[in-house]
């Protein structure tokens, strides 16, 4: 299995996905060698072997300038074993003759890579080895560019290594329409196979200290309704959309506190743009969150809100539910697919998000009917279900190696 990170070194959801569908897997009893680019301690990770391809520190792995191509081949990241610096693309280099020498030594009977940072050591050993590819899309360049655009060089690296995977495996139903559609793959390739919450995220003892938010504990009393969204501050989340339909919201319902959860490149426009609609005072930025200061965000919100333009799957909806908020979600988001007690909208419709958020922040019995409906939804789809069909996936390409 290749991939890019794994908790506790994962800065987003493709390292829980990874983990949660490695440890379903090695209950169904598969034996994984699962190869990140960097070097560091796992600790909880007991049930299949980590590799690291290079000596590099995890906050180094993505490089810099993924997703912009000036700078693609700019060295600026210092590794610990020769003090070069790297580019994503020299990292990603680097990554492919690891998989390459692992190769020579060891065949596995199936090599399982995970977006395009590693697809192109999939393909090495599909090409170079005739061992089975099967290529998991988590997200797609069109996803993360706000399906405007993107870089052309990744465009290249996820047709190509998708022309030459066995099978593919996409997140939802939205996911595998971009692959047919924007990569002229037949439909009858790719597999949908959806995300589950994460199980460290339901076995992990937790319990909300309201000390923590005790401001807005207090505004709730006086009959506040607390509005939360998770996630990188980038263009594919849809976040000035929200932050304009937070405004419409406000001036029908003044009794409400948006918390934006969360870092990236848009933190600064955003702040901006809360002062320019003049709502800075109902609006909390964060910064970074993880483990516990996260798991108290949802328990804080009443209101979950995923605003992405494109959003393949959408872990965070998961983790919100389980903490008893409302969902909000973007009809472009793929656990759309799988929860019908939330209400959706187009990411570009900001009347409708702000009446939305208005109607379930002025009636409680929509609140208790939506929270009831979202219990009872958000766990239907198991990681164990997701490894019994990837392990008939894995059957399937292995007969015609």
């Amino acid at each position: 299995m290749l991939g890019w990170e794994l908790p506790p070194h994962n800065s987003g959801g493709l390292g829980v996905a990874c983990i949660n569908l490695a440890r379903a897997l090695a209950k169904q009893g598969a034996e994984i060698d699962f190869v990140v680019p960097y070097s560091a301690e796992h600790p909880d990770i007991q049930f299949m072997n980590v590799l690291s391809a290079m000596k590099l520190d995890p906050l180094f792995k993505y490089g810099f300038g993924a997703y912009d191509t000036k700078y693609l081949e700019k060295e600026i990241i210092p590794t610990i074993d020769d003090q070069k610096t790297l580019s994503i693309r020299a990292v990603q280099e680097s990554y492919c003759q690891f998989v390459d020498e692992y190769l020579m030594e060891f065949k596995p009977e199936v090599v399982h890579a995970h977006d395009w940072l590693t697809f192109e050591a999939g393909v090495l050993a599909k090409k170079n080895y005739g061992i089975p590819l099967v290529a998991q899309v988590h997200a797609t360049e069109f996803d993360r560019s706000g399906m405007n655009g993107g870089n052309p060089v990744v465009h290249e690296i996820e047709r190509e290594s998708l022309q030459v995977a066995d099978k593919i495996l996409a997140v939802s139903d939205a996911t595998k329409n971009i692959i047919h559609n924007k990569y002229d793959i037949p439909l009858d390739k790719i597999d949908v196979v959806y995300n589950s919450l994460d199980e460290d995220f339901i076995r992990q003892a937790y319990s909300f200290d309201a000390r923590n938010y005790k401001y807005l504990e207090e505004l709730k009393k006086d009959g506040w309704t607390v509005v939360s969204t998770v996630g990188r501050f980038t263009v594919q989340k849809g976040l000035m959309n929200m932050m304009r339909a937070a405004r419409r919201a406000i001036s029908k319902n003044p009794k409400l506190m948006f918390l934006f959860a969360g870092d990236g490149e848009q933190k600064e426009e955003l702040m901006a743009e809360s002062a320019r609609l003049g709502i800075s005072k109902n609006v909390i930025f964060t910064g970074f969150i993880r483990g516990k200061q996260l798991r108290d965000i949802y328990a804080v919100s009443d209101i979950f809100i995923m605003s992405s333009i494109s959003e393949p799957f959408g872990l965070t909806a998961l983790e919100a539910a389980h903490h008893g908020d409302v969902l909000i979600l973007t009809k472009q988001s793929g656990v759309a697919e799988i929860l019908r007690s939330c209400m959706t909208y187009d990411f570009w419709d900001e009347d409708k998000l702000a009446d939305a958020i208005v109607a379930i922040s002025k009636s409680e019995g929509l609140r208790k009917t939506l929270r009831n409906g979202i219990s009872r939804e958000y766990r239907r789809i198991s990681w164990d279900d997701v490894a019994e069909k990837i392990v008939r996936v894995y059957n399937e390409v292995g007969k015609a190696r």
